[in-house]
């Protein structure tokens, strides 16, 4: 029977320079690709779609890249490492959620769209009031999501470093974010695709050294790695069965329930993943991507349920929960048992490998993640809602299939043509927003870092679900969809989702709250989808159904034509 000696809670003395050193070469390797590939375009489709020349076999990787985030890695092992089968069930809504992607909305958004979200709504419904509308929820999303991955960053430089100073967090945070601006600002898409690309490929190397190295551990006998699990996670038999963390009341089922629905529909919401497929040449090309990052992230999940129970195994969950509250640094810290232990030369080397792997995992995820906001508030907000770029001419009657050029939305279509530096311009602003956007994130992040990334991911996903999925939908299947369904479909999901979030447990009256010391909530769950996701559904259908102005049956069949065989896509 295989033990568990529960180490100190990090490498101590002169190993730290290693893992440092390895850090900084994460950050070296990626600032080069960020300058070799920022020289060689500087276009309006380079900045935005990567010039959309990448193989569906890179997309692939790059998809599982912005997905895989510090809430995989870090976050989903940490809390199968505290809760064990509530755990679990973050990795199974993270994957099922592809599915959703896969069947919806990969080759119909790929066809439609051109750089954002908004641009596929675009296509059929007033352009200012539906871009301002989408530009904003996706720059909410993204912020939360961007949080979550921050958070991981500070919690994983500290364990590094020996600290659980808040200083050293804090600092993480800062520079963390310094180095997403710098890489959206100079390389844009193209860089960021190429980032994610050799991130993905070093996440998913370095979980299956440490599966095999655990399963070698245990001689290849699960069952006896999840005796140990329940063994060492203090609760016994109770850590492999539902309930740790989520079946003792009916609130926490209905909490569970909650955060399931989010994971599962939250995904085909998320603006830095529907921003992936541009970066292809054809839908075909999107759908083959999207089958891609499902092996890719099907296979890495399987091996994160492992070393979550890998863990509890060899680290015990109360040393888990010492080195940080939310689980965050489980994966480093078995890595450390596998390589020897601490004091030992393979143990602090696998620890700063592996620690060096999530950094990078970070900074690749950060960086499409600004990306994404910063040409949802550019593209959509400042270009499209409030400069109002084209001028519009008076409304037409069209055919079916659009007769302007390869790309253009149904707005660009009625439009005067734009000059170059327009689209200049358009690049600038979005280059300046990737700043604002990253200080924003920055100061948010400082206020949430004793919260589980899995967990700040899960909000980001609930807010994705209530507001960008409805639109979406409706836009892509239901004719009589309107514009005043669109607007009220966006902010009936998005408000209230902010709203049940700020008055939940997550922002006060719990100790690991962002505000522990006061309690002003009265809304018992911790997710809001269940509630927020059906609101944004209501609201776009009640909104379509009481509008004075009736659908135009002519946008929504090119939209159709469009979505469905690629004519007139970009």
């Amino acid at each position: 029977m295989t033990t568990a000696t529960p180490p100190p809670v990090a490498p101590t003395g002169d190993h730290h320079d290693l893992a440092i050193a390895l850090f900084a070469v994460v950050v070296l390797v990626t600032l080069a690709i960020t300058l070799w590939v920022g020289r060689r375009g500087s276009a309006t489709e380079d900045f935005y779609a990567g010039g959309r020349d990448f193989t569906p076999l890179q997309n692939g990787f790059a998809l599982s890249g912005d997905y895989l985030s510090a809430a995989s890695f870090l976050g989903v092992a940490g809390l199968i490492a505290l809760y064990g089968y509530d755990g679990v069930l973050y990795s199974i809504g993270f994957l099922v959620a592809w599915l959703v992607v896969l069947m919806l909305v990969a080759e119909l958004v790929r066809n439609a769209g051109r750089y954002t979200l908004a641009d596929v709504l675009a296509l059929r419904l007033r352009r200012r009031k539906v871009r301002a509308a989408a530009g904003g929820a996706s720059v909410v999303v993204t912020l939360l999501y961007l949080v979550a991955q921050m958070v991981g960053a500070g919690s994983l430089v500290a364990l590094l470093l020996g600290t659980n100073s808040a200083q050293a967090r804090t600092w993480t945070i800062v520079a963390v974010g310094g180095l997403m601006i710098v890489y959206v600002t100079i390389g844009g898409m193209r860089a960021t695709t190429w980032i994610q690309i050799v991130k993905a490929f070093l996440l998913i190397a370095g979980s299956v050294l440490l599966t095999v190295l655990l399963m070698v551990r245990f001689h290849g006998d699960v069952g006896e790695l999840m005796r140990q699990a329940a063994q060492h996670s203090g609760a016994g038999r109770r850590y492999l069965e539902p309930g740790l963390k989520y079946g003792a009341t009916f609130t926490s089922r209905l909490d569970f329930f909650s955060l399931g629905l989010a994971l599962v529909l939250g995904t085909a919401g998320l603006p830095h993943i529907l921003s992936r497929f541009y970066t292809v040449p054809t839908a075909r090309a999107a759908r083959r991507s999207t089958m891609w990052a499902i092996g890719l992230v099907g296979g890495f999940y399987l091996m994160a349920i492992a070393l979550g129970l890998g863990a509890t195994a060899l680290v015990g969950s109360a040393e888990v929960r010492h080195a940080n509250s939310a689980g965050n640094t489980a994966v480093p810290l078995l890595a450390l048992v596998l390589g020897g232990g601490n004091g030992s030369t393979g143990g602090v080397v696998l620890f700063a490998l592996i620690s060096a792997i999530a950094f990078a995992t970070i900074l690749a995820v950060v960086a499409g993640l600004t990306l994404a906001s910063s040409a949802a508030f550019a593209h959509d907000i400042w270009a499209g809602a409030w400069r109002g770029r084209p001028r519009r001419r008076p409304f037409r009657r069209r055919a079916a299939v659009p007769a302007s050029r390869p790309g253009e939305t149904g707005d660009a279509a009625e439009a005067e043509p734009t000059g170059e530096a327009s689209e200049r311009q358009e690049v600038w602003v979005a280059r300046f927003a990737a700043v604002g956007i990253g200080a924003a994130a920055i100061a948010i992040s400082l206020y949430a870092q004793q919260l589980n990334v899995a967990f700040l991911v899960g909000l980001a996903f609930a807010v994705a679900a209530s507001s960008n999925l409805p639109v979406l939908l409706y836009s892509l299947f239901w004719s009589r969809f309107t514009t005043r369904g669109a607007v009220w479909s966006v902010y009936g999901g998005l408000v209230p989702a902010i709203v049940l979030v700020v008055f939940s447990p997550v922002v006060s009256g719990t100790k690991v709250a962002l505000f522990p010391g006061v309690d002003f909530h009265w809304f018992p769950l911790e997710n809001p989808g269940i509630i927020s996701i059906p609101l944004g559904f209501l609201a776009g259908w009640i909104g379509t159904i009481t509008s004075p102005e009736p659908a135009d049956a002519d946008r929504f069949a090119e939209l159709e034509v469009r979505a469905l065989t690629g004519a007139g896509a970009a």
